[in-house]
């Protein structure tokens, strides 16, 4: 089986202005992460490339915030040519929060491939979870997205104390944007976030993956955040529930599973990796 790997880089750390009660870079709450206002360009190539060596096919550019101005769309620009020109087959992943239609068709010509704007939940659900925007204007950036022509990136979390008709709900708003990836991450809590829901087994959260697979049909369902803590010495079964693409390496403010040890493992059980999107 052919998987796709995927790695991020947090180009501008801390400091949000949302309240976002699963977050640790919200300016609400008091964690202990490394905040920067904005990563060298050079940082990010060599983390490109490091990533291309680790087989990753997709490569994104996360910045903390609610939105793109036009001085943070220039510098995702500016990092997005810079990658593209040192890793042409990289296939640049853009994640800056609420766009326009028109930041997103620069964002298009600069060599974006992608979109991730997240809805994170249930259109009735995300008020218990964010109170400065609303889950409508991400929904809007996500068809922005679609209209600019970038592919959709769009999924969310599981486990922060919604309802099983919550999640039906998210994966039906998730059907009708039909996104090229969805990815599922599983919240874990900390003492410094406002939320402390009861953690998800292995098989809720093996079951979520099933689920999301049987609803979204040909959407590559993307395993991120959570999967190490909550699977455990299960997380390769993702794939046998219809997951098709992993993030590898270090997510925006927690430590990750070290590329090397997963790349090993997936080799052993008969994977190989995406070198072009289908």
């Amino acid at each position: 089986m052919q998987i796709m790997l995927c790695a991020i880089s947090n180009i501008q750390s801390g400091n949000c202005s949302e309240d976002c009660k699963f977050c640790n870079q919200s300016g609400f709450v008091n964690t202990k992460i490394q905040k920067y206002p904005r990563k060298d360009i050079e940082e990010i190539v060599l983390e490109a490339r490091v990533a291309k060596k680790n087989h990753a096919l997709g490569f994104c550019l996360v910045t903390a915030g609610l939105g793109l101005d036009d001085d943070k769309l220039e510098y995702v620009c500016e990092a997005t040519r810079a990658v593209k020109k040192a890793e042409p087959n990289l296939m640049i992943i853009a994640c800056n929060g609420l766009a326009s239609y028109e930041q997103l068709c620069e964002l298009k010509k600069a060599g974006c491939f992608s979109y991730n704007h997240n809805l994170e939940s249930s259109r009735e659900f995300y008020p218990q979870i964010c109170s400065t925007h609303s889950w409508d204007s991400r929904f809007e950036t996500n068809l922005n997205a679609k209209r600019a022509e970038l592919m959709l990136c769009c999924g969310g979390i599981y486990g922060l104390g919604e309802s099983e008709a919550d999640r039906k709900s998210f994966r039906a708003s998730l059907k009708e944007l039909k996104p090229f990836t969805s990815p599922i991450n599983f919240f874990i809590a900390n003492e410094h976030l406002p939320l402390n829901p009861p953690p998800l087994s292995a098989d809720e959260a093996l079951n979520i993956i099933s689920d999301s697979k049987k609803e979204l049909g040909d959407t590559h369902i993307m395993i991120a955040g959570g999967r190490e803590r909550v699977l455990k010495e299960r997380q390769y079964e993702v794939f046998e529930r219809g997951a098709s693409a992993v993030v590898i390496g270090d997510y925006l403010t927690t430590k990750g599973e070290e590329p090397s040890t997963d790349i090993e493992n997936l080799k052993k059980r008969g994977f190989s990796f995406a070198t072009e999107c289908h």
